[in-house]
Parts: C-alpha cells; structure tokens; sequence
C-alpha cells in the first residue's frame, strides 16, 4: 500500500490487526521494509529494520526511531481491526508510532529538501527494554554514525498532538529484584517448630517500604513496589520458600544504586533475625531516560514553527529504552496527546486503548519538519 498520508490510517490499522511481542516482529518487519524499498530508500534488515535516506552533500546523520512490539495482552475493543493474534495487542500505541515515521519517510524521500543524512529506526522489543540495545550491539551506530537522535510516544489524557517535554530527566529507570526467602516449612499447628516463609516474607515487604518513606529524600520520584508474592505452602502446610518480585523506579542514577544497597541490607538484617538465608537478584532493564538540551531545543523550535501547543512536562513515572540511545547519542525523547476522548484516552497497557488517526499526520509532520529543520539547507541547524 502507498505511504500517502490518506493512507495512514489504514496501514496503521494493519499493523494493529497484526500485533508481534519483542523479538517476534516478522511480519511487521517485512511490511516495514517493504514500505521502505519502495520508497527507494538503503534498507537494512537485523534486530530491527534501519532505512537511510540521504540528500545533498551534508555530512550531518540524525536518527528518528519508532518502536514495534505488541504487549501479551487481550483486546477488549469492539471496532472492525482488533487484533487477531489471541492474547497479543498494540496496547501501547506502536502501530501508531510506526506509521507516523512512515509517513515521514514519504514526506521526506518525496521531497528531499534537507542537505544530510536521516536514518529511520524500527526497533524490536521496546516493552522489555532490550530492544536498542540489541540494535547498538548489532552495530547500529558504528554502521550508521548518527550524531543525534530522537523518539516519540504518543500519551493518552492530553489534547490531539499537544507536545509534552523538557531538558534533562524525562522518563525513570526500571529496575526488577527477586527476593528469595529460604525459610523452614512444617505444619500449620505447630508454627514454633518451622520458620514461616510467608510471615518472614510479610515482613520484607513491610520493611521495604522504608526505604522511600524514610531513607530516600521525598520529592525524588522514586518508587519501590513488590508486584508478586509466591510461596510453596498449602492449606495446613506453612511453606518454607517464599519468592517476592517488584520493581523500582528512580530519576536518579545514584537514587537507584542506594535503593539496590537498601534492599540488601533490610533484607540480610531480617535472615539474620530468623536465623534463614535470603537471596537477592537486583537487574536494571531500563536506565533513566535524559533529554540533552541542544536536541531538545531543536524539538520545541520545530514544534513552534509548527503551530502546536507545549507543554514542559514534569519526569515521567514510566521507562523507555530509548534512554539507552540517548545516553549514547545526544537526543530527545518527546510525548504527543493522544485525545481525550474515548479509546485514545484509555491508559496505556489497557486492554481498550486505542491509538488516535487523527494524531498521523500531526505526528507525520512533526518528524518532517524536525529532520527538515536539523539538515537546513541553509545552515540554520546549529541549535
């Protein structure tokens, strides 16, 4: 199908209708690279699909990248192209953001009225954070020497193609632990006999809530939570392992290194206590994501000159791997309003969001005007 922008919508709702987890991106890759040749773009397939598109004789390279897996989620909707992969939607808007730098490589190889070279990026695997850096270790800034780069997302709750973002810390780490608890199981009547792993477990629990209340300094956005309590006990047995699993969530590097040192601490206290051992697995997936302050200066010129309205966002909540592009290449990572109304103001991960059409071609135009404006054939890209 044509990448005209009165095409938009439906090819946004195929990749809809054919959702793909991380790492399993088959089809919507194909249809990515193929959207790509026929615009006679220099595509490379890997990890992701890559598209570079060159005009004029400048040396500058700026990247704009789109992500393209789907959540392990079932759709709710009822509209004629909810997805028909059981248990898999774009529950997150993808579909939505691939489309859009789709439409930007139309607007942009139609008319190539930029003096450098843009390098598309789709990347896999988003949701998990292990997407770019999967693209980094294959190469992709060796291979393509990208000198900034820059990400979208859309975001429910704020008015069609209102434009959300700021220097510096724009979304927070994620961090998942294990707690291991090894306790002593034994018969529910006799509790004095065993060491009760779920008691022994309630207890951490308790006890790293602490760490934000009282050992980091209020204001700092940082959030510890324990989203999984599982034990080997039964209905007269007290059980003796239990496992905890959460996440935390920083925008502070030295925030989240303290908080991995906390929980170690609490939790070799409350082993030694009830005279049991602990394990501890600390992994973070997700850095925190910085916006540098000339890329981000750029962004907000462009949307000036576009007519949208911005807003200076306070620091996300929520994590994104872009970050690790951005710690590598100075970029900016911005939000667009997905709607108020409706689906599009579902939350996202909600098994009823839905992207807004309506934001395609803003989102579309957007992209066009930024890499327009950063490879100015009059030399005014020095912001």
């Amino acid at each position: 199908m044509n990448l005209k922008p009165e095409n938009l919508a439906e090819i946004r709702r195929d990749f809809h209708r054919f959702p793909e987890l991380g790492f399993k991106e088959k089809r919507t890759k194909e249809k990515i690279a193929g959207y790509l040749d026929e615009l006679g773009l220099d595509v490379h397939y890997g990890v992701g699909i890559v598209g570079v598109l060159r005009a004029g004789k400048g040396s500058k390279v700026i990247g704009l990248r789109a992500d393209m897996d789907a959540l392990p989620i079932h759709e709710t909707n009822s509209h004629d192209y909810i997805s028909e992969n059981a248990g898999v939607m774009h529950a997150c808007g993808h579909d939505g953001h691939m489309a859009m730098l789709l439409g930007a490589a139309y607007k942009l190889s139609t008319n190539a009225n930029f003096d450098g070279t843009i390098v598309f990026i789709f990347q896999p695997n988003e949701e998990l954070g292990l997407g770019a850096k999967a693209m980094m270790e294959e190469g992709l800034l060796e291979n393509f020497p990208i000198q900034e780069i820059y990400g979208i997302h859309n975001l429910p709750g704020v008015p069609t193609g209102e434009l959300l973002t700021r220097s510096g810390i724009i979304c927070s780490s994620e961090s998942i632990f294990e707690i291991k608890i090894k306790g002593m199981g034994g018969h529910s009547s006799m509790p004095q006999l065993g060491r009760d792993a779920i008691t022994i477990g309630a207890e951490v629990v308790q006890a790293l809530q602490t760490i934000i209340s009282r050992r980091i300094a209020s204001g700092s956005g940082a959030v510890v939570s324990v989203t999984e309590f599982i034990s080997n006990g039964q209905r007269n047995v007290l059980p003796g392992e239990t496992i905890l699993k959460g996440d935390v969530r920083t925008r502070q590097p030295d925030d989240r290194k303290k908080i991995e040192i906390y929980l170690s601490q609490i939790t070799s206290g409350i082993a030694s206590a009830h005279n049991i051992e602990i394990e501890v697995f600390f992994e973070t997936e997700f850095i925190e994501t910085i916006n540098h302050i000339k890329p981000t200066k750029a962004v907000l010129e462009t949307a000036k000159k576009s007519g949208l309205k911005i807003t200076d966002c306070k620091p996300m909540s929520f994590s994104e791997d872009f970050a690790h592009f951005s710690n590598a290449v100075p970029g900016c990572f911005l939000l667009l309003g997905n709607g108020i109304n409706g689906a599009n103001n579902q939350p996202l991960h909600s098994s009823d969001y839905d992207f807004n059409d309506a934001l395609l071609p803003v989102g579309a135009d957007f992209w066009t005007s930024l890499a327009k404006n950063r490879l100015s054939r009059e030399g005014s890209n020095s912001v």
